[in-house]
């Protein structure tokens, strides 16, 4: 099934824990955790979304090589800044889905317009 969100006025997060339920696949009767799940989402109006000032500046991404002293922050005002919010909405998914094999297939599955 095919899902289309609105981003107009949402929060990050609370829009973000919603695709990460449908990605999976827990709104389907037919749900089992070992399976990708069926459904895919579109988002639409991604440049209104809500993000506080304050998270934007709070928020750091973390990156390491697995090198001593490599490891690397970008804050989210830096994101925002190069790739726009749909960067964003895409790494707050990707947190939020499980960390196995299914993980990729399933963040394929987002269309951000």
């Amino acid at each position: 099934m095919n899902y289309e969100l609105d981003a107009k006025n949402k929060s990050l997060g609370r829009l973000a824990g919603e695709i990460a339920l449908i990605l999976q696949g827990k709104k389907n009767p037919n749900y089992n955790p070992r399976l990708e799940g069926g459904d895919s989402v579109t988002i639409k109006n991604i440049a209104k979304i809500d993000i506080s000032s304050k998270k934007a500046k709070q928020k750091i991404y973390y990156s390491h090589n697995t090198q001593l002293g490599h490891l690397k922050e970008k804050s989210m005002e830096m994101i925002l800044a190069k790739f726009g919010p749909a960067e964003v909405l895409r790494r707050s998914v990707m947190g939020m889905l499980p960390k196995n094999r299914l993980r990729i297939k399933r963040i394929k599955k987002l269309v951000i317009e």
